[in-house]
């Protein structure tokens, strides 16, 4: 807990709560945000093989998850953390130049 604490910057063990918690309920939030993403642009197991159909969905959960991350951060209390998390994120994926002034 302290290495954690220590390399994320942060003082107490609520914050790391609240942190992990974020992360839990915004996973499972943008699966379920994915379904009407999904339906909206025609992919659903019915009309297409699941062997598309799932690959696509994860695919589509991914930017979704990174777009919602600092939103329930915010909801946690934990937005400075989300943030700051997002941009180096990002700038590791290369898009760095979208948090450059």
């Amino acid at each position: 807990m302290e290495k954690l604490k220590q390399r994320w910057g942060i003082e107490s063990n609520w914050a790391i709560l609240f942190i992990f918690c974020a992360f839990a309920v915004n996973g499972s939030f943008a699966a379920w945000v994915a379904k009407p993403v999904c339906n909206f642009l025609g992919l659903n197991p019915d009309a297409i093989s699941g062997w598309i159909y799932w690959p696509l969905r994860i695919l589509l959960i991914f930017p979704i998850y990174q777009l919602t991350l600092p939103l329930v951060g915010w909801i946690f209390g934990q937005f400075k953390f989300f943030w700051e998390f997002e941009k180096k994120f990002l700038s590791r994926l290369g898009l760095g130049f979208l948090f450059k002034k």
